[in-house]
């Protein structure tokens, strides 16, 4: 009777494999990322290297370049593991892969969570960061354009109040301002009707207005505000999104373990036979 299980034992594990299915669909899913991870290092090494904006960057908590390159190493690391232990069925690089994407996952959650406790302090560092982008405002064009999109898209115009555009020495109220554009607000700011013809001086002299006055030309309500607005009314837009970042990741973990387990059993079966092979017992 216990010949019989043994043997019974013996042929199940016969059928222990490895699936192809589940190989490469985890090689192919690593490739993807591992050619995005090398097209963020290039567009970062790139942003370092021509872009040449230290003022604007002053402006930023880390450089956006150098966070771009770090992320992009990373990424790469992690989905090179992947591919190479996936196609050499490795694993040790299967489980580096798999422990990495749970750490990233968990530390994102952990972001995540952080940010919705600590609003108030998240909300003082954009705004923060939103005010010293303003000062910034002339030194680079991109900074320049991306404001620029930001209050025309929001319908906005400075962090908290119009006002704010006093902190640029471009629109500065002082007498001793020699700019043209004293006082003034960009022309983004500006109150304009699709069919209307762009005024690109339409800004010209409104922080001189009172808040009254000025609604009637500019935008007068800060971009700080509205973006809280839009937040608020976009939250299933954004945790759409949070969970389309997330499902690749899972995806990712799910594969890997699977395909770790079945190497295992793999292993198992051979030590097996092994053993059963050459035992004059068995």
């Amino acid at each position: 009777m216990e010949g019989r299980r043994g043997g019974a034992a013996g042929h199940r594990k016969d059928f222990t494999f490895v699936s192809p299915v589940v190989k490469y669909l985890l090689f192919f899913f690593n490739f993807i990322f591992w050619i995005i991870s090398l097209v963020m290092v290039v567009i970062g090494v790139y942003a370092r290297t021509v872009k040449h904006a230290e003022k604007v960057l002053a402006c930023l908590s880390v450089d956006p370049a150098m966070m771009l390159m770090i992320v992009g190493v990373l990424m790469f690391i992690i989905t090179f593991c992947g591919c190479v232990g996936s196609l050499r069925e490795n694993t040790c690089l299967l489980q580096t892969f798999c422990i990495s994407l749970t750490v990233i996952f968990l530390l994102q959650l952990a972001a995540g969570v952080l940010g919705f406790i600590f609003s108030d302090k998240a909300r003082h560092k954009v705004t923060e960061i939103i005010e010293n982008a303003i000062v910034h405002y002339r030194d680079d064009i991109d900074l320049q354009n991306l404001i620029d999109f930001g209050q025309e898209e929001f319908g906005c115009c400075g962090g908290t109040a119009y006002t704010d555009w006093s902190e640029n020495m471009y629109f500065n109220c002082s007498e001793d301002n020699p700019s043209r554009e004293r006082c003034s607000v960009p022309f983004s700011c500006c109150i304009m009707s699709k069919n209307q013809v762009i005024n690109t001086m339409c800004g010209q002299d409104k922080q001189k207005l009172e808040y009254n006055d000025a609604k009637e030309h500019i935008h007068t309500d800060g971009c700080i505000d509205k973006l809280v607005d839009w937040i608020h009314s976009n939250l299933f837009i954004l945790g759409g999104i949070a969970l389309g970042l997330a499902i690749p990741q899972l995806v990712g973990i799910l594969l890997s373990q699977i395909l770790i387990n079945q190497i295992k059993d793999q292993i198992e079966l051979q030590n097996y036979n092994s053993k059963h092979r050459f035992d004059p017992w068995s």
